[in-house]
């Protein structure tokens, strides 16, 4: 069973001795997926008359638990938006009926922002839709190697979370092309 990455890596190795293919074929595969499984958010999304950064700020609201609500300046420091890209942001999540604002009452400059039954809807039903989507992805592996990639990605995760940020590990010492 041959797929384009083995096309790719093919190409990359004769071009570039010093490449490891297996290497390679892993990075490629992974960012092969990511695009794969992104695209088919979005498509999903715009089929459910969603925005990716509509998802984003209702996933941010779900995950902070019940009552699924938090500040403004809490919700712009998870999604990495300053205040002023986020007011605009909730502004039509508001008109669409899919989060709701409101002034607290003992200091009405606090603002709190919840997810409504809509929100709640609209979320759900993403979910759902991305569930059956990667499950349909993953049924070309039996559960016991869904575990297996499950834990060796973990492995891998876990060792990229250990270096100090902004810091790649240490590359192996080889010929690089001329010119890097």
């Amino acid at each position: 069973m041959r797929d384009s990455v083995d096309r790719h890596v093919e190409v990359w190795a004769k071009e570039i001795d010093w490449m490891d293919p297996v290497k390679e074929a892993i990075f490629a595969r992974l960012a092969l997926l990511a695009r794969y499984a992104s695209q088919a958010r979005r498509d999903r999304l715009a089929s459910d008359g969603l925005r990716n950064w509509q998802y984003k700020v209702l996933l941010t609201l779900r995950r902070l638990g019940p009552p699924y609500t938090g500040s403004p300046s809490l919700l712009a420091d998870h999604l990495g938006l300053t205040r002023g890209a986020l007011s605009a942001r909730l502004a039509s999540l508001e008109e669409a009926g899919l989060i709701v604002r409101t002034h607290e009452r003992d200091d009405r400059r606090r603002v709190r922002v919840r997810l409504t039954e809509a929100g709640h809807t609209a979320f759900e039903q993403q979910m759902a839709s991305e569930e059956a989507a990667e499950l349909a992805l993953l049924s070309a592996l039996a559960p016991a190697e869904r575990e297996a990639l499950a834990g060796l990605l973990r492995k891998m995760v876990v060792a990229a979370e250990a270096e100090p940020a902004g810091q790649a590990p240490t590359a192996p010492a080889g010929p690089r092309p001329a010119g890097s």
